[in-house]
């Protein structure tokens, strides 16, 4: 689990639809009721803006891309000052949305109200694309994660993802709806793709209620370009598929303090371990060790190496037999 010494690579991450979160933690609140909350805290966020502050704690150099609002930056600039990742954001007119994310840490259930994002203007696209187009001179991975702003076609992702791809670059997609839809349609798939189990059914339109099915649509999306695929599955943990093999790694309880995170935390668990050359059951380990991590914490935040050690020995990793395939 020791982060890698001088990296050669440097990560950048996209977050087009990035958000204030505001957490609140209220256990035990009734929907129509007057409620008592025990705690706010308040975040930059966005699943890009995540994936990076958990991969600059691990010891990776970042870069951190998108639309950001000009009317309150500051947090955000903040998180980059104190983390050191590098702020390439498109600067827009406008405040960035704010999410509300209720906990019930008695019931160990997240509630959360996404606000609709700034709608991002030809003009402010056209600058992003320059700035990736840049940015792959000097940046060998990229992450495109989280939603899309109004203003933004449902392919866009499918686009960037060609376009980096055929830059020589290793890329990572974590996103749903029809951005989802449209990039597992398209003729150039992404390097890991991690979608959630509801994410992936809605995707493909079908249900996955075995775990031959789920294996059945990951090896599908491999065949068609993909060349990893991490179907996380809430308590149940997560499915790691390539083409040589699957496992499945299966998390301790652990009290939970906020879900909000954590899937950022196993894309940057699951980077950090393709960087650093693991096999499949040991990046099956590290990326839900991270998880774990920023499940028992309150923002994007990794703990010491000792404590992300202790979570990896307690993480169930186990060889899945393939889906037979014509």
């Amino acid at each position: 689990m020791t982060p890698t010494p001088q990296p050669t690579h440097r990560i950048a991450t996209l977050t087009l639809n990035p958000a204030l979160d505001l957490t609140v933690r209220a256990d035990g609140w009734r929907q129509g009721e007057v409620n008592i909350g025990q705690s706010l805290h308040w975040d930059a966020g966005g699943k890009g803006v995540n994936v990076a502050a958990f991969l600059t704690d691990w010891g990776l150099p970042v870069t951190a891309t998108g639309l950001l609002g000009d009317q309150n930056p500051e947090r955000f600039e903040t998180l980059f000052r104190t983390k050191g990742i590098r702020d390439d954001f498109v600067r827009v007119s406008g405040a960035t949305r704010v999410g509300v994310k209720l906990v019930d840490g008695a019931a160990q259930e997240t509630t959360d109200i996404n606000l609709p994002g700034l709608a991002a203007t030809p003009e402010a696209l056209q600058a992003l694309e320059a700035r990736l187009d840049r940015l792959t001179a000097d940046h060998s991975v990229f992450v495109l994660a989280g939603s899309l702003p109004p203003g933004v076609a449902p392919d866009f992702y499918a686009r960037l993802i060609a376009r980096l791809r055929a830059a020589g670059c290793f890329v990572a997609l974590d996103t749903s709806g029809a951005a989802l839809q449209a990039a597992l349609a398209a003729d150039v798939l992404p390097d890991l793709v991690k979608p959630n189990i509801h994410e992936l059914e809605a995707a493909l339109g079908r249900p996955l209620g075995s775990e031959v099915e789920v294996l059945e649509a990951a090896r599908e999306l491999l065949r068609r370009g993909a060349g990893w695929v991490a179907v996380s599955q809430g308590e149940r943990g997560a499915l790691l598929v390539t083409e040589e093999e699957a496992v499945r790694a299966r998390p301790p309880r652990v009290a939970v303090k906020s879900t909000v995170g954590a899937g950022d935390a196993m894309v940057a668990g699951l980077l950090s371990a393709h960087l650093d050359g693991l096999n499949l059951m040991d990046a099956a380990r590290r990326a839900t060790a991270f998880s774990l991590a920023a499940i028992t914490r309150l923002g994007a935040h990794l703990p010491s190496q000792a404590e992300l050690e202790e979570f990896a020995r307690q993480v169930a990793v186990e060889p899945v037999a393939q889906v037979e395939t014509a």
